[in-house]
């Protein structure tokens, strides 16, 4: 299953990195892709997205669904 948060708060190539890694941490998550630009990431898994939010609001950043 796919899905697609809004990642606010990222400016740079790091900021991407910090949000991937935060992300993969989370049980049930495949894969991850971020998008500065956009502001958002797209996670390929079974994670709940109350925890993919969670995951990224503790690592500094505003994330919604």
């Amino acid at each position: 299953m796919s899905r697609t948060i809004t990642v606010e708060g990222m400016s740079c190539e790091h900021c991407e990195q910090t949000v991937e890694e935060a992300l993969e941490d989370v049980d049930g998550v495949n894969s991850v892709d971020v998008d500065r630009d956009a502001e958002q990431a797209t996670v390929e898994g079974d994670a709940e997205t109350p925890a993919l939010v969670e995951a990224v609001d503790e690592a500094g950043y505003e994330a919604s669904a």
